[in-house]
């Protein structure tokens, strides 16, 4: 039997009342108050959930969904999991001065300002392609270019959308990412049994990927200097040794096992006892340094790493809790019958742009979790693209590349937008210089999604790529 949807006085509009509050106060703390704290941001989530229950008919049906469907869905589990094991090795790159070794390394070979930010975009960019993980991607580069980056005279928010922008590249070619099973996984061919091949979409997707990257490269180039030059640690660059260059062993070893094992699990450890043995070996902390009780407080590293995470996590809880809600309520389903039934969807052309119009409601509405909006919006994709014989290799490149563009990276819902600022704010403990940076200020300058927007929409509307369903399910030009 079917599930029954939740309901709502009012109608199925009224589950739309969380978000819209959510949506408000976050652009009241940040446009008008400028406040960037993660646990106000998920205090208000949490109570626009409450308000938007009073609207509900079964109020326990409503928190079930909340529960369910949001916060203990198998999406929302993984990515706090991610967040809490990987917050220890962020502070420990932190804490280990990684940055300083950077920066002799930099200097040596003029990566100032500009140049310093498109080699921090192309650097993590092989960084999360290689370890399929645009999550692991920001934590493992942000206190490695951050830091390093400002003091050679890179803009500290260029640098941070450069390096945010590396992290969606890598998802959006990696073979071995959750995004790219589940875009693969949900269209099917018409022509014979299956879905479509991981191998086969990462080619189709490929040449767009690789378009939209070199004019992000260029554009972090050219807008990446910092408008008040260099910081007073380049004057002071030769004092930095280069034997600072042995920090970045663990962050190679995280790569190493990421790639070889593609667990990040795997990895993490692995960095962790590489990052302390070495601390421990060159004296850079001590053992109290690492984790210790004094006087009633905690100390070390990682309690301050995990301790710092907590926030974000709850955020992350919360935002999936209002997902949770347009799920069970069927919003998702219902826009996506419009899309699909829209007279849009009738030309060839009008189903690509229907499918591109889907996938990009759908990634907002999920805070731009790509992989939850494209298992919410692939099987509508999959029908829509079926109709007009579009190949399930076409069909997969649209819900995944249009998933990483514009609407991943809005400011007030985006989690990866709210994960960069966190980051941020935890790296500041530890260098002062790095400024407080407004969620704004980055989707505008998060020059990958932009690029690839436009390089969608110009295949959508030349049909650059576009290829249909052969009769035993090759990809053919034309039918």
């Amino acid at each position: 039997m079917e599930d029954k949807a939740v309901e709502f006085h009012g109608g199925w509009a009224m589950s739309l009342v969380p978000m819209a509050l959510f949506i408000i106060a976050c652009t009241l703390c940040f446009a008008v108050f400028h406040i960037f704290d993660m646990n106000l941001l998920s205090m208000r989530a949490f109570l626009a959930i409450i308000i938007g229950g009073c609207a509900a008919k079964n109020y326990a049906a409503y928190w079930g969904a909340v529960i369910s469907e949001g916060i203990g869905s198998r999406m929302a589990v993984t990515i706090f999991t991610i967040l809490l094991v990987i917050s220890m090795f962020a502070k420990l790159m932190a804490k280990s001065g990684v940055a300083e070794g950077f920066v002799w390394i930099a200097d040596a070979v003029h990566l100032h300002g500009g140049m310093f930010a498109a080699f921090a975009f192309l650097a993590t960019c092989v960084i999360s392609a290689s370890a399929g993980s645009s999550i692991g991607a920001l934590f493992t580069g942000f206190p490695v270019f951050s830091p390093s980056g400002i003091m050679l005279g890179a803009d500290p928010v260029v640098l941070a959308s450069a390096i945010l922008s590396g992290a969606i590249f890598g998802d959006n070619v990696a073979p071995i990412s959750d995004t790219t099973v589940a875009s693969a996984s949900t269209q099917s061919y018409s022509m014979r049994e299956g879905t479509a091949e991981i191998s086969g979409v990462v080619a189709a997707r490929f040449k767009y990927a690789f378009a939209s990257a070199v004019i992000s490269a260029l554009l972090f180039y050219l807008f990446g200097g910092a408008s008040h030059g260099l910081t007073p640690a380049l004057a002071n660059a030769h004092t930095h040794s280069p034997k600072g260059l042995i920090r970045l062993l663990p962050v190679a070893g995280v790569l190493i096992v990421a790639v070889k094992t593609q667990d990040i699990f795997k990895a993490i450890p692995v960095g962790l006892i590489l990052g302390i043995v070495i601390g421990l070996a060159s004296g850079i902390f001590t053992l109290g340094g690492i984790f210790s009780l004094k006087d009633g407080s905690v100390e070390g590293f990682l309690y301050q790493g995990f301790n710092g995470m907590i926030g974000t996590v709850t955020f992350v809880l919360s935002l999936f809790g209002i997902i949770g809600v347009l799920r069970a309520s069927r919003t998702m389903e219902r826009c996506a019958k419009f899309i699909s039934n829209s007279k849009l969807a009738r030309s060839t052309r009008g189903a690509e742009i229907a499918i591109a119009f889907g996938i990009g409601i759908a990634t907002i509405l999920l805070g731009g979790v790509m992989s939850a909006s494209i298992l919410a919006f692939g099987p509508v994709a999959n029908e829509i693209g079926k109709e007009k014989k579009l190949h399930p290799h076409r069909r997969a490149v649209l819900v995944h590349c249009v998933s990483m563009t514009l609407p991943a990276v809005v400011p007030f819902l985006s989690a990866f937008i709210f994960i960069v600022i966190s980051i941020i704010g935890g790296l500041r403990s530890e260098y002062p210089l790095i400024p407080q940076i407004n969620p704004v200020l980055i989707s505008i300058t998060s020059f990958y999604p932009i690029s690839l927007f436009f390089v969608m929409a110009f295949s959508i509307y030349t049909g650059w790529g576009r290829t249909f369903e052969g009769e035993k399910g090759e990809p053919v030009k034309e039918i």
